[in-house]
């Protein structure tokens, strides 16, 4: 396939113009991240955003593996000395995997099977004659193929049946029809494994379940193909046997005779022992392929609202780890996160002794000069928030409830080891709730993604798709966050644009011996920081208080030499055109393009003058719920508030301020049809909620944010 081709074809499949797809695929061959490229490349994509980069790479990367197949296909049915001019034409026009396949079927080598030992008997001309239909004494005919392995007639006949039976199996049109019956009709049906009926409850509502597979939404089936795995359901994915038999006999019947009817008999075979179980297969893979397409979807916009969250910024954290018998540990941080004490109060039953865990935190608070109070929301997160807001500290000190969903992850991780040798998991834990708080992004970088918990199944979907496409939501946060070189841990300058591992090792390295980075040029004196590496992430690290204001936005270095253009043909420094709106109002950007940069790059310059070294993620506020304690406190038409904390396709999760998060089904999250929930809600949002019913024997409740 030559390369005009390869771009043709990624264009006509995302919809995007060639020139485009051609200027994203000479970037990525270059080497450049997609970050980088779809904020400083914007001339050369045509401001083709991360998510059509993405695309564009992910598929790229398919039709690269597909011309790998394809020469892997070339060459074996070469070596067979079956590749006609015609054959080796289909093959390289060919750019559909499953097409491609069908094709490779009959030349494909395969093991001993009921249709290649009837040939190893001299059966396959009687097959011929027998498919033709024409000669229909069938019994004279098979009488003349009796040998030594061939004892009798039906034996005979028999043989020439599965020979018969894998000529239609490997049929394009045959495997087409029974595709599209499957497509059209099948059904998908579950029932429960015997004496699985106890072990299985959960699973209750698939025992005997049965619905279209083309309705099947995508939770329903990771929930289903969950069952499966485990052993409690078995489940069938088949359209109606009739209709696609009599599809297949006006495919290859001629007739009505004896040798007619031999052809019959091997077209049942053939469709319920081949034909069916492979696009049986066929159809398994693509609708968990559509499923976890989906979960992923969704995992990675919640993940990306989480990352995104507002922080709290730098000040001073007080972080508790409730617990109820083990007490709960309490760490202070300073304004960088940075541990300086840790203790532990007893409030809650056994020990019950609050008013020492009242002293304590009064302490500490004073001591430390704590700003604001970060609560994990597990076992004991309501008690222990109630506790800390009655407490007169002297001074506002805010109190919040954190998403600890990960932290005992992070705690036993060599990540917090290397952080904290000497201290135990649950303080690590503690540590991590309260920089939560701080900078939701920059903790949650050192946690495996699929461990936040904001998504669905996410054990179930492809790990690989999905460890892809959250690594990239990672990255893309990062970037767009812009990351203090001097503050970062590790773990987060690992996800700026052309850094990784080593180089993040290294920069923290070279900060510990040389101090803090004066200038982003100063970069270039860490070990194995070449020109590209500087390229790609120069411009996603932020020097703050530098001698170059540059150094504190999202300009690129490449860029300083148009910024300082500017601000010469002005008559003024660069920091007052970044200070002076009136100033920056007066540049007239159209002089200042060149062959390379346009206005795109312009633009995006002056909105970054106009907002230097500005976090886009807002901060941290503290939310109040109702005076509610647990399920028991509920009743049906309560009104309470609530914080969006997990979106699914079929609705969203709203912690109401007790251990069991309640539905909000998609039907009931608006006075409108909704086809997917982020429509309107976001994680972390805001919301009133109304209780529709309460499950107290299965701790369900289910909400509603209709008139409300």
């Amino acid at each position: 396939m030559s390369k005009q081709q390869h771009i043709n074809l990624i264009a006509d499949q995302l919809k995007l113009p060639t020139k485009k797809v051609a200027g994203t695929l000479s970037l990525l061959d270059g080497g450049a991240t997609i970050p980088f490229i779809a904020r400083y490349r914007k001339e050369a994509t045509g401001s083709l955003d991360e998510t059509q980069i993405a695309a564009i790479e992910k598929e790229g990367r398919r039709l690269a593996d597909l011309e790998k197949r394809r020469e892997t296909i070339l060459q074996t049915i070469e070596d067979q000395g079956k590749l006609t001019d015609n054959l080796k034409k289909r093959i390289l026009n060919c750019y559909d995997a499953t097409e491609l396949e069908d094709i490779y079927l009959p030349y494909k080598p395969k093991r001993r099977t009921r249709g290649t030992m009837a040939k190893e008997k001299g059966l396959e001309p009687l097959a011929e004659i027998l498919f033709q239909q024409e000669k229909q004494n069938v019994e004279q005919l098979a009488q003349s193929f009796l040998n030594d392995e061939v004892a009798d007639t039906e034996e005979a006949l028999q043989g020439a049946r599965d020979i018969m039976a894998e000529w239609i199996n490997e049929d394009e049109k045959a495997r087409n029809k029974v595709r599209r019956s499957f497509a059209r009709e099948a059904m998908i049906t579950c029932k429960v494994a015997r004496g699985k009926e106890e072990e299985g409850a959960k699973y209750r509502d698939y025992f005997d379940y049965q619905e279209p597979l083309k309705k099947c939404p995508s939770h329903r089936m990771l929930a289903i193909r969950r069952g499966e795995s485990e052993g409690i359901l078995r489940v069938i994915i088949e359209p109606e046997e009739e209709q696609s038999l009599y599809g297949l006999e006006k495919l290859f019947l001629k007739g009505y005779g004896p040798a007619t009817q031999q052809v019959k008999t091997a077209i049942a075979d053939a469709y319920k022992r081949l034909l069916a179980p492979s696009i049986e297969t066929e159809f398994r893979q693509s609708s968990k392929s559509e499923a976890d397409q989906e979960a992923i979807e969704v995992f990675a916009l919640n993940l990306r609202q989480l990352l995104l969250s507002a922080p709290l910024g730098q000040k001073r954290v007080l972080g508790i780890d409730p617990g109820f018998r083990t007490g709960c540990k309490v760490v202070c941080l300073d304004d960088s996160g940075d541990l300086l004490q840790n203790d532990t109060i007893y409030p809650h039953p056994p020990q019950s002794d609050e008013y020492g865990a009242c002293r304590t935190l009064e302490q500490l608070v004073n001591r430390f000069q704590i700003d604001a109070i970060a609560i994990g929301n597990g076992t004991a997160g309501r008690e222990t928030m109630a506790l800390c807001q009655k407490i007169d500290f002297g001074k506002r000190v805010e109190v919040f409830l954190v998403n600890e969903a990960g932290a005992s992850i992070y705690s036993a991780s060599d990540v917090a080891r290397e952080e904290f040798p000497d201290k135990d998991i649950t303080v690590r834990g503690a540590v991590s709730i309260g920089r939560r708080l701080m900078d939701p992004l920059a903790e949650l970088v050192k946690i495996d993604p699929k461990s936040i918990g904001v998504g669905q199944y996410q054990h179930d979907v492809n790990q690989p798709q999905l460890r892809e496409s959250l690594t990239q939501v990672v990255e893309s946060c990062v970037n767009s966050i812009g990351i203090n070189i001097n503050t970062a841990s590790k773990h987060l300058l690992t996800y700026v644009s052309g850094l990784g591992p080593t180089l993040a090792q290294n920069i923290v390295e070279y900060r510990t011996q040389n101090g803090a980075f004066q200038s982003r040029k100063a970069l270039l004196k860490v070990a194995r920081m070449g020109e590209k590496a500087y390229e790609q992430s120069a411009g996603f690290l932020r020097i703050r208080e530098g001698k170059n204001p540059l150094d504190n936005t999202a300009v690129h270095p490449e860029s300083y030499p148009i910024v300082e253009q500017m601000a010469k043909d002005l008559g003024v420094t660069v920091q007052r055109l970044i200070d002076d709106a009136q100033l920056r109002k007066s540049v007239n950007l159209n002089r200042y393009t060149t062959e390379t940069v346009g206005l795109p790059t312009l633009k995006d310059i002056m909105k970054e003058l106009e907002k230097p070294g500005l976090d886009p993620r807002g901060e941290a506020k503290s939310f109040q719920f109702a005076n509610i304690k647990t399920i028991d406190d509920l009743n049906e038409g309560m009104v309470v508030p609530g914080i969006v904390n997990n979106i699914t396709n079929f609705g969203a999760f709203v912690d109401i301020g007790i251990k069991e998060s309640g539905l909000v089904h998609i039907s009931q999250l608006a006075n409108r049809f909704v086809k997917n929930p982020a429509e309107v809600v976001s994680l972390n949002q805001e919301v009133q909620v109304r209780v529709m019913e309460i499950d107290r024997k299965r701790g369900r409740i289910q909400l509603s944010m209709k008139d409300v």
